[in-house]
């Protein structure tokens, strides 16, 4: 991906720290995976895994605070060379800097609740790098592929299954 295509995303989002837009992210997150041509399931855990690393940036990077910003930038992936197409993601903020050496999952033997959203994160994506900005905070890059052409200027073919009445 050339400089140009990184600071243009083809969709950018900006939230506040406040976990009441989490939905919302998971909802628009999960409709664009499965616009670009991944399964239902694929799209709903693309859409888990950007959920738990915004959850880690609000209590994590900011403290909770809920003035800290976020930014959610989004690119298809399309190597028509190679056939491969899917997702990129990368999540920005300016909360507290971290060592991304130090950014790891606790032992899944260790059974009691949390601490498990970098190994969701890293078992669902295909690439998962943690970096430090170079003013302040952090970037994430999330990369899946295996997922099906779906040509830009084509319709859907029917309206994407990822509304919040399927998780009831």
């Amino acid at each position: 991906m050339t400089e140009r295509e990184l600071t243009h995303p083809h969709l950018r989002i900006e939230m506040l720290s406040q976990p009441r837009y989490l939905a919302g992210v998971r909802s628009m997150m999960c409709a664009v995976s499965e616009r670009l041509g991944f399964t239902k399931c694929d799209a709903g855990q693309i859409a888990l895994a950007v959920d738990e690393a915004l959850c880690n940036i609000i209590q994590h990077g900011y403290g909770k605070q809920p003035d800290g910003r976020i930014w959610i930038s989004v690119w298809p992936i399309e190597d028509t060379e190679n056939e491969e197409y899917g997702i990129r993601i990368i999540l920005e903020d300016e909360g507290r800097q971290v060592n991304p050496e130090c950014i790891k999952s606790r032992e899944l033997k260790d059974i009691r609740p949390g601490g498990l959203g970098v190994h969701i994160i890293k078992k669902v994506m295909d690439t998962v790098n943690y970096s430090e900005r170079k003013t302040k905070g952090m970037q994430l890059l999330l990369e899946k592929t295996g997922a099906q052409l779906i040509p830009y200027n084509e319709e859907p073919s029917e309206e994407c299954s990822c509304s919040q009445d399927d998780n009831n």
